[in-house]
């Protein structure tokens, strides 16, 4: 399937590292993040996974799950967990998918259906599974951001995305390019400016269309 801007997320049953989960019913009532991987024992992959359990607090103070996501079996994954935890100096406190049969990696749209694992398979066979994937509590995809093998993911970037998003879907406004919490934030075009005034108070209009304002308690 092609998986798009607002379309509900694939549900499928899956083994992880902390055991069985259904998708859905895992996500529950909050926002989710799911992050993808080719191969286990990678390096960049190794950094990223490091990267992830070093914002486990930040994941939490806004609501948000993540779960990763690697071709790889359950036995592949406990041993690699090893190696994140050791390069990180923290712990890996959320699920990894055991996506052996590549079930995950077609849902969402990262593999084609006719893909398989050939014998002695390298990260290259499935290069194309190094995505990122935001869901909104209500199962919808946010936000997909897909990466080269060679290239580290920035979760900095991930996180304020997030947290765009997040105000964007509360506030009812927009973001500007580079945003962060604490900046102004865009009117939307389809708020007239009595409704503005109304809403959000004073604003700046830039241009007829570009008003900016405080962001609102």
């Amino acid at each position: 399937m092609s998986l798009r801007i607002n379309d509900v997320v694939p549900d499928f049953e899956a083994e992880t590292s902390q055991g069985p989960i259904r998708f859905h019913d895992w996500i529950g009532d909050g926002w989710a993040i799911l992050f993808s991987h080719p191969k286990d024992f990678t390096p960049v992959c190794t950094t990223e996974f490091g990267a992830v359990a070093q914002l486990s607090e930040a994941w939490k103070q806004r609501g948000t799950k993540v779960i990763g996501v690697s071709v790889d079996g359950l036995e592949e994954h406990k041993g690699w967990i090893g190696d994140i935890e050791s390069y990180c100096q923290g712990h890996v406190d959320f699920p990894i998918i055991a996506d052996e049969d590549l079930k995950v990696a077609k849902l969402f749209d990262m593999l084609p259906a006719e893909a398989y694992l050939p014998d002695g398979r390298t990260p290259a066979d499935s290069a194309t599974v190094r995505s990122v994937f935001i869901i909104g509590p209500d199962k919808q995809l946010k936000l997909s951001m897909t990466y080269p093998m060679t290239v580290g993911r920035n979760f900095g970037e991930i996180l304020r995305s997030l947290d765009a998003l997040q105000a964007t879907t509360r506030k009812g406004i927009a973001t500007p390019a580079d945003w962060t919490v604490g900046q102004d934030v865009i009117i939307p075009p389809s708020v007239s400016d009595e409704e503005a005034k109304t809403k959000f108070g004073e604003f700046e209009t830039i241009f007829p269309y570009l008003r900016k304002t405080k962001m609102p308690e």
